[in-house]
């Protein structure tokens, strides 16, 4: 049967033509790009063109830690011309859109947590995406690591109907609230291992929860790797043996709820 990556950066993968012909070979059916910056979403926007298999469904956003605004050695950033670039762009292209994203909030590194400046960067570029997702009646794709609280608190303040917390790892009680606003949570192959993601997958119910990849991400689990979409396989078969269902039936479900949350 034919499976969903719902998170990818295609447009970073070293070889994408040879990724995605082993995708296709492995039975992944389509594949939600996001994007992370005016770049990434210009060629993103490209490859759905070209690519027929798997079928390319383009988001396209601004990452939190390419705010604008200096924001430390481990990220990138972009100039302020080049942000109300990325703003134009997203509102010229959304109509041809599943999602807005990858955005939100990053509070992972220790400049962020100390700088409030930072941390006020980062939330006037999510609200900006905030905005367009209910102007465009599209579905939003949330980065909250380290700040899941927040993202949770103005996604809810903004009243945005549909989102999704990507790779979700945070704390049981924020997930409940998630769950509560009628939002999603995927989860990728580190599902297999990790003890917040299996936590957090354990409690939610396979009615919320959406599996990806990340690509090209590395996993530094038992048996290190770096992602390409064809791994959302990996994330299929470590959520039915955490969820102690049979694949079939999980893979019937996570299809499901990506059609759906996406419209594809």
């Amino acid at each position: 049967m034919p499976i969903i990556d719902t998170h990818a950066h295609i447009d970073q993968l070293t070889d994408c033509g040879g990724a995605l012909k082993r995708a296709d070979a492995a039975g992944v059916s389509d594949i939600v790009a996001v994007s992370v910056d005016l770049a990434s979403m210009q060629k993103t926007a490209d490859l759905a063109k070209t690519r027929s298999r798997p079928r390319i469904h383009p988001a396209f956003g601004v990452h939190p830690l390419r705010a604008v605004g200096p924001i430390g050695p481990e990220a990138g950033m972009i100039k302020a011309q080049e942000s109300l670039e990325a703003q134009a762009f997203m509102r010229a292209h959304l109509s041809h859109a599943v999602a807005v994203g990858e955005t939100g909030l990053d509070y992972w590194y220790q400049q962020a947590r100390k700088d409030e400046a930072e941390r006020n960067r980062q939330k006037a570029s999510f609200l900006v995406h905030l905005d367009m997702a209910n102007e465009f009646d599209l579905p939003l794709i949330i980065h909250s690591r380290g700040a899941w609280g927040d993202c949770l608190a103005m996604t809810r303040a903004a009243r945005v109907r549909r989102a999704l917390f990507h790779w979700y790892s945070g704390p049981l009680d924020i997930l409940d609230g998630i769950l509560e606003a009628g939002y999603y949570v995927s989860t990728g192959p580190s599902v297999a291992y990790s003890p917040p993601s299996r936590e957090a997958m354990a409690h939610a119910p396979l009615e919320r929860i959406l599996v990806e990849t990340d690509s090209p991400v590395r996993y530094n689990g038992p048996q290190p790797f770096d992602a390409e979409p064809r791994d959302v396989l990996r994330a299929w078969a470590a959520l039915s043996r955490l969820k102690n269902k049979d694949e079939a039936i999980v893979l019937d479900m996570v299809n499901a709820n990506a059609k759906m949350f996406f419209k594809i």
